[in-house]
C-alpha cells in the first residue's frame, strides 16, 4: 500500500511518499508537488525512480499509475546501468540477430567523413578521422538503415505466418522502447534489436504483432503470446538485460 504524505500546501513544498509499506524498494519514491497537473515518472542514473503526482492524487490511482507504467520503468533502470560510458569507435560491429561481424576500417582524408559499405561485411570510413561525433553519426544511420533491411521483412514473415495484420513498419533508434504497436496497425521497431539473439527478436516481434489483435496485456493478451511463444517469460527477462548488449557509439554523442 501507498502511505500518503500529508499534502503540500504551496507550490514551494513537497511531500515524500514511500509506494511500499513494507519499502522493498527503498529507491522508489513518490512526490507531491503543487506544480504538478499530471502523474509523471522520472529514472535517475543509479536506478532512483520519482513518481511526480499532483497534490489531489489518490492513492489507489498513483499505484494503478505505477502498475501501467513498472514494465517501461524497469527497462529504464537497466538502459541506465548498462555499460554506455565507452563509446569508443568500433573496429568491428556485432549483430547478433543475424550472426554478422561487420568490419570498420578508418581511411584517413581530407573533408568531412564518409561511409561507405564496401561489401557484405565491410564498412569503410573516408575522410578527417579526428570528426569522431560525426563517425558515429554516420555508423547509427548505417545501423539504422541496416535494421530496416533486416527487421521488416522479418515481421512481415512472423505476420503471414501467424494471420496477425499489420498496416506499417517503422524501424527508429530508441532509448526505452524495443517496439511498439499503434491501435492503427502500426509496428514500430528498435534498430538496437539487431544487437540481441534471434530467439530474443523473434519474441518481441511477436509480442508486438499480438498487440494487434489485443491492445493491452491482458490475460487474453498473453495466452496468444504463449500461442506462439511457449518460452516468453525467459525471452522476455533477457530482453529486458538486453540494452547491456548495445555498444556506447550507438548513443554517445
Amino acid at each position: 500500500m501507498i502511505r500518503r504524505a500529508p499534502q503540500a500546501r504551496d507550490v514551494g513544498q513537497v511531500g515524500q511518499l514511500s509506494l511500499w509499506s513494507e519499502a522493498p524498494e527503498e529507491r522508489w519514491r513518490v512526490r507531491v508537488s503543487g506544480r504538478a497537473r499530471r502523474m509523471t515518472i522520472r529514472v535517475f542514473a543509479g536506478g532512483r525512480v520519482e513518481i511526480v503526482v499532483p497534490g489531489w492524487a489518490r492513492a489507489r490511482a498513483i499505484e494503478r499509475f505505477v502498475r501501467q507504467h513498472r514494465d517501461w520503468v524497469e527497462r529504464k533502470i537497466v538502459e541506465l546501468g548498462a555499460d554506455h560510458s565507452s563509446a569508443t569507435l568500433p573496429e568491428f560491429i556485432d549483430l547478433g540477430a543475424v550472426a554478422e561481424r561487420w568490419s570498420v576500417q578508418y581511411r584517413t582524408g581530407v573533408g568531412a567523413p564518409r561511409l561507405v559499405e564496401v561489401s557484405p561485411g565491410l564498412l569503410e570510413i573516408h575522410g578527417d578521422l579526428a570528426r569522431d561525433g560525426r563517425i558515429r553519426e554516420l555508423l547509427r544511420g548505417w545501423l539504422l538503415e541496416h535494421a530496416r533491411r533486416v527487421l521488416t521483412p522479418w515481421l512481415m514473415r512472423l505476420a503471414r505466418d501467424t494471420d496477425l495484420v499489420i498496416q506499417r513498419v517503422q524501424v527508429r533508434r530508441q532509448r526505452t522502447r524495443w517496439g511498439s504497436c499503434s491501435r492503427t496497425g502500426t509496428v514500430s521497431l528498435n534498430c538496437c534489436l539487431l544487437f540481441q539473439a534471434p530467439a530474443v527478436v523473434t519474441y518481441l516481434l511477436l509480442h508486438e504483432l499480438c498487440h494487434t489483435r489485443h491492445m493491452n496485456h491482458s490475460g487474453r493478451f498473453w495466452r496468444l503470446v504463449e500461442h506462439h511463444q511457449p518460452d516468453y517469460r525467459r525471452l522476455d527477462a533477457e530482453l529486458v538485460r538486453g540494452w547491456r548488449n548495445v555498444p556506447g557509439w550507438v548513443f554517445e554523442a
